[in-house]
């Protein structure tokens, strides 16, 4: 073997310097993604257009779109989606909307506001199991110190508790999920605004612009993007919500508190019907989707306007 063979076998490359070590990397993150989203994703696919027993998984019965004609036939389905729509708005607003007044007050000067910034955490850091389940202890119609209050108030709580009357179940709800979201979004635009460069501020305090004024020119489009992403996340975590309400009213009462998630559960576990409870899993996929989509548009368009 002459010596340039030599050398060459000596300084081989190896394969982690190769242009395959991207691919190798991301590996295991495929794998993952096949076994435990790719596949079941394509299992409910076909669950959705079969018939098919939660007591008899084993045996389908091919019914093609009847399942999704039926449940979109469904009146009580029609309320199920309003109640969705009422619960995501809520949610998306609420969480936001409060989460940016948290955020603003965070990011301005006063004493004790590293122990604020730690305590606006605890709804967001506490388990959603135990937020239901104080949440259900406060609403009690015998013990329950909202539902005392609600009466003191002149508001009234009927026998069962504010969590059985149809008109004030889903307001319970949506102030108990807005109170554990809103800190997650406090935070993450309490970074955004940080990231808001001082001498711009600084400029149009000089240049006579008030709070609102600099929060419109500066402020906005710097945090915007983010407020964009936030929405669109809290939307989706939103459609996909079951614990909470779940344990607090398990959709009821009368279905006013019943939401996809509710929905599908009860679909497929209470009426032991896997291919209607499919349908709707899609539903919400499809749901997801065109929410992810839209927001990228509105946000490709919001730079292209700035």
């Amino acid at each position: 073997m002459s010596q340039t063979g030599i050398r060459r076998g000596r300084f081989r490359r190896s394969p982690l310097g190769s242009k395959w070590t991207p691919y190798i990397f991301l590996v295991p993150a495929m794998a993952y993604i096949t076994i435990f989203q790719l596949v079941p994703l394509l299992q409910e696919i076909y669950l959705s257009f079969t018939k098919t027993s939660l007591l008899n998984p084993g045996r389908n019965v091919w019914v093609g779109f009847e399942n999704y004609i039926a449940t979109f036939q469904s009146e009580s389905f029609q309320q199920t989606m309003l109640v969705t729509l009422v619960y995501v708005v809520v949610c998306v607003a609420g969480s936001v909307g409060i989460g940016l007044l948290v955020a603003l007050l965070l990011n301005s000067r006063f004493p004790g506001r590293g122990i604020a910034r730690a305590l606006v955490t605890i709804p967001w850091a506490a388990p959603g199991i135990a937020v239901a389940v104080i949440a259900v202890w406060m609403l009690n119609a015998q013990y329950g110190v909202l539902s005392r209050f609600l009466s003191g108030l002149g508001v009234a709580v009927g026998e069962g508790g504010v969590l059985d009357d149809p008109n004030l179940a889903l307001p319970a709800i949506l102030i108990t999920t807005v109170w554990q979201l809103f800190p997650f979004t406090a935070v993450v635009l309490l970074s955004a605004l940080q990231s808001v460069p001082d001498e711009l501020v600084e400029a149009a305090h000089v240049d006579g612009a008030g709070r609102w004024w600099t929060f419109r020119v500066v402020t906005w489009p710097v945090i915007r993007p983010t407020i964009g992403l936030i929405a669109v996340l809290m939307a989706i975590w939103s459609i996909r919500r079951f614990e909470l309400i779940w344990l607090m009213t398990r959709g009821g009462p009368l279905g006013t508190t019943k939401t996809l998630v509710i929905d599908l559960y009860s679909q497929a576990f209470d009426s032991k019907q896997l291919g209607t409870a499919a349908a709707i899993g899609m539903v919400g996929i499809v749901i997801s989707l065109i929410i992810v989509v839209g927001g990228r548009l509105v946000a490709n368009a919001a730079e292209r306007n700035s």
